[in-house]
């Protein structure tokens, strides 16, 4: 009995011995640190998930294309890539209508929604490659592309439909009067009844700033306010235009006079 009492109390020494301890403790406080790691981790995670490629950022981009110098803050352009300043080619912006803003957390429903495609705009600003803009292409281009007689539309707009063989074949054209007796133009993609509306069923292009072509997308639900819109886009494009650096207009200088001597 006294041999089995001290077996038992040599085994309890053994598995309670220091090393032992220690080991758990070291356990213990390794398990701690994983359960920490993967809250913190998963918070981290969870909210780059629910950003989904969005950013709260308010910081300016100073953003150079051709002579044209723009200054957009980094939460309403589009793609995370494009969110840097510097010379670029091209930039992505998308803005929630009417208040023509960039991504917040007090909005982001507006953003994710796919649902309510009137509550963004999409705008996409690149060097232009036409000498005319889509009103100024309406008499020389679209013209001679129209077929039918002319519908009303929404908004007090006309409504142009185009030939099968323009390449425009499922798309419509419509048009409205600006102030100082200037063209608006822009064409559609209408939804048949019943169907749903998409955040880009229209596109309109406009010139700005020295250089700059602004083309900008919306849903047709937003046809009916086409003037505010018009209105709208103007003034952001205004406000996001800044003079370009001496240095740029140097540099673009430089390169149109190695351009002529090269040809010549």
């Amino acid at each position: 009995m006294h041999a089995k009492s001290h077996l038992r109390e040599t085994d309890e020494a053994a598995l309670f011995s220091p090393r032992f301890l220690k080991r758990l403790t070291i356990g213990i406080a390794a398990l701690a640190t994983l359960t920490i790691a993967i809250s913190l981790g998963g918070r981290t995670l969870g909210e780059h998930i629910a950003l989904a490629g969005h950013t709260e950022s308010r910081e300016m981009h100073e953003i150079l294309i051709g002579q044209d110098r723009l200054r957009l803050p980094a939460n309403a352009i589009r793609f995370e890539e494009q969110r840097h300043s510097g010379r670029t080619d091209r930039v992505d912006l998308y803005l929630t209508w009417p208040e023509m803003e960039g991504y917040s957390n007090a909005n982001r429903l507006r953003f994710n929604d796919v649902g309510r495609p009137e509550s963004l705009v999409f705008v996409q600003l690149s060097q232009s490659t036409m000498s005319r803009d889509m009103s100024g292409r309406v008499d020389p281009i679209f013209s001679h592309l129209l077929q039918g007689e002319p519908e009303t539309g929404p908004g007090g707009l006309t409504l142009r439909r185009l030939k099968q063989d323009s390449g425009y074949a499922d798309e419509v054209l419509l048009l409205g009067d600006l102030p100082g007796s200037a063209t608006y133009a822009v064409r559609c993609v209408l939804p048949e009844a019943g169907q749903p509306s998409t955040g880009a069923d229209c596109q309109r292009d406009i010139h700005i700033g020295d250089d700059l072509s602004l083309l900008y997308r919306f849903s047709s639900r937003l046809l009916p306010q086409w003037q505010e819109m018009e209105h709208a886009i103007r003034n952001f494009a205004q406000t996001a235009l800044a003079d370009p650096p001496p240095w740029a207009k140097a540099a673009d200088k430089n390169r149109t006079n190695r351009t002529t001597n090269d040809s010549s």
